[in-house]
C-alpha cells in the first residue's frame, strides 16, 4: 500500500511539473511579446497587448505556485503520510481554473490585469459582456479552492503528526526550552505556506466575491479601498509563497548533496516564524501611493518590509553557503540551479526593499523598477528552483543523467535573465512606466534588450522542458533494476 500510495505522488508530481514547464514556456513567450511591442519591432493592437499582460501576470504566478507545490508535497511526503488524491483534486481544480481563466481573457475579452481591481471587472463587463469577466473571477475562485483543500488537508496531517501548528513551527524549541532540533525545515516551510497563504486565499476570494456579486447585481457595492487591501494581501501572499514553498527543494537537495543535514536550529525556526507574520502585514507597500490608507499602516508596510528580508531569506542564503563550504558536494543541474537560485532570491529582494522605502516609492513603484525586481526573484529564484527540481526529479526517481547542453543552457539561462533584470531595473530608473502598451522613443532600447534577453532564456527554458519531459522516460526504471537486484 505504501508502495503504491508512493508511486501516485509520483505521477502526481511528475504531471504537475509537465504542466508547469509547458506553460511556464509559453507565459514567457507571452512577456517577450510584450517588450517587442512596447520596443517597436512588432505591432500588436493594444487590446491584445492588455489580454496578453493579464494573462502573463496571472499565468506566471499560479503556475510557479503549482511548481512550489509540487516541490513541497514531494518532500514533505517523505516526513508524514499524505493522500494522493489530496493533490490530484489541487491539480484537476488547477487546470479547470487556468481554462476558464484563459477561455474569459482570449475568447471574451477580459484585460483587467491580475490585480482584477474592483470595480475593474464591471466595467469590463459592461463593454465585452460579463462572461469574460465572470469566466476569469470564477477561475481565480476555482484555482484558490483546490489550493485551500490541499492546504487544510496537510495542516490536518500536520496537527496529527506534531500535535498542532505551532509544534510544527518549532515553538516547543522556541519558547519550551526543548532541547535540539526541532521538525525538518520541509515540515516548518509547509506550515510557514499553510497558515500564510490560506489567510491570503481568503482575503482574494473575499475579494472575487464582491466583484462577482456587484457584476451581477450593480446595486451591490463594496468598498473599493478595502476591495483593493483585500486584493493585493491576496496578491502579495499568494507570490511570496510560492518561492517559500520552491525553496524546501534547496533545503533538500543540498542537504542530500552535501551529506550534511539542514537543521533547524533555533535561529532558523525563529526566522520561519518571524516570516509567517511578516508575510501577512507587509502588503501594504503597495499602497504607499494611496493617501486614504491610514499612516501606521503604510509605517508598517515600510518597517516590516525591510524587516521581512532577513528573516528566512538571510538564515537561508548563509544556510546554503554554510553547508557547501568546505563540503564535498556533487554539482550537477539540479544543485548548481539551487545554489544560483539563492543568487536570484537576494538579488531580487534588494530592489524590492528599495521600493518599499515610502520617499522612493512615490516615484518608482508605478515604473518598470518594480517588475525589474519581480522578474530577479521569480524567474532566477522561484523558476530556477523549480528547473533544478526538475532535474533532480528525473535524476533520482529515474536515471537521468547531465550533458553538456544542460550546462550551457544554465549559463545562457542565468546570464540572459540578468540581462533581463537589468533592462527593467534600468527602465525603472528612467522612470518609463509599466503596464503601457506603447513606449515613447527614448524608452524602447531597454525594452529591445529585454526582448532579445528574453528570447535566449525562452531557448534555455525550451531545452529544460524538453529534457524533463524526455527525462520521464526513465522515472521508475531505478525502482525496477533495484527490485531486479533484490529478486535475484
Amino acid at each position: 500500500m505504501e508502495t503504491k500510495a508512493r508511486n501516485s505522488i509520483k505521477r502526481g508530481v511528475a504531471i504537475a511539473l509537465t504542466v508547469t514547464s509547458v506553460v511556464l514556456v509559453l507565459m514567457m513567450i507571452f512577456g517577450v511579446m510584450m517588450l517587442l511591442n512596447q520596443g517597436n519591432i512588432i505591432k500588436i493592437p493594444p487590446q491584445l497587448f492588455y489580454q496578453v499582460m493579464t494573462i502573463h501576470g496571472t499565468g506566471m504566478i499560479g503556475i510557479a505556485s503549482l511548481g512550489g507545490s509540487a516541490i513541497m508535497w514531494y518532500f514533505l511526503s517523505k516526513y508524514i503520510h499524505l493522500n494522493p488524491k489530496i493533490f490530484f483534486t489541487n491539480l484537476i481544480l488547477t487546470l479547470i481554473g487556468v481554462v476558464m481563466i484563459l477561455t474569459g481573457i482570449f475568447v471574451f475579452k477580459f484585460s483587467d490585469g491580475w490585480t482584477f481591481l474592483y470595480p475593474l471587472p464591471s466595467a469590463s463587463a459592461k463593454i465585452y459582456g460579463s462572461t469574460g469577466a465572470l469566466l476569469f473571477l470564477f477561475g481565480l475562485l476555482i484555482l484558490g479552492i483546490g489550493y485551500l483543500i490541499m492546504y487544510f488537508y496537510i495542516a490536518a496531517r500536520l496537527i496529527k503528526e506534531y500535535g498542532g501548528l505551532g509544534k510544527s513551527l518549532g515553538w516547543d524549541y522556541i519558547f519550551r526550552g526543548k532541547k535540539g532540533y526541532g521538525p525538518p525545515s520541509a515540515v516548518v516551510a509547509s506550515t510557514m505556506v499553510i497558515i500564510a497563504n490560506s489567510v491570503g486565499i481568503l482575503a482574494g476570494a473575499t475579494a472575487l466575491v464582491e466583484s462577482i456579486l456587484n457584476i451581477l447585481n450593480p446595486n451591490l457595492t463594496f468598498d473599493p479601498m478595502m476591495a483593493k487591501h483585500l486584493t493585493y494581501a491576496f496578491g502579495h501572499i499568494f507570490a511570496n509563497c510560492t518561492i517559500y514553498m520552491a525553496v524546501i527543494a534547496v533545503y533538500e537537495i543540498l542537504s542530500e548533496y552535501t551529506g550534511r543535514p539542514w537543521k533547524s536550529n533555533k535561529a532558523f525556526l525563529i526566522a520561519w516564524n518571524f516570516s509567517t507574520l511578516f508575510t501577512l502585514m507587509i502588503y501594504t507597500h503597495h499602497l504607499l501611493m494611496d493617501f486614504a490608507v491610514p499612516e501606521w499602516m503604510l509605517i508598517i508596510g515600510q518597517i516590516f518590509s525591510y524587516a521581512n528580508g532577513l528573516p528566512v531569506m538571510v538564515v537561508t542564503a548563509y544556510g546554503a553557503l554554510m553547508i557547501v563550504f568546505r563540503s564535498a558536494v556533487k554539482w550537477d543541474f539540479a544543485s548548481s540551479m539551487m545554489y544560483l537560485a539563492m543568487f536570484g532570491w537576494v538579488a531580487g529582494a534588494v530592489p524590492a526593499i528599495i521600493d518599499a522605502t515610502i520617499v522612493v516609492n512615490h516615484v518608482m513603484h508605478n515604473t518598470k523598477w518594480v517588475p525589474g525586481h519581480f522578474h530577479t526573484y521569480m524567474g532566477m529564484g522561484v523558476i530556477a528552483m523549480i528547473f533544478g527540481f526538475m532535474y533532480y526529479f528525473n535524476k533520482t526517481e529515474g536515471t537521468q543523467k547531465q550533458n553538456s547542453v544542460d550546462k550551457l543552457a544554465i549559463a545562457v539561462y542565468f546570464l540572459f535573465f540578468s540581462g533581463i533584470a537589468g533592462s527593467f531595473l534600468y527602465a525603472g530608473k528612467i522612470s518609463v512606466p509599466r503596464r503601457w502598451a506603447e513606449h515613447l522613443p527614448e524608452w524602447t532600447a531597454s525594452d529591445q534588450v529585454g526582448a532579445v534577453c528574453g528570447i535566449l532564456v525562452i531557448v534555455s527554458a525550451v531545452i529544460f522542458t524538453i529534457r524533463y519531459i524526455m527525462g520521464l522516460r526513465t522515472v521508475g526504471k531505478k525502482d525496477q533494476e533495484q527490485s531486479l537486484k533484490s529478486a535475484s
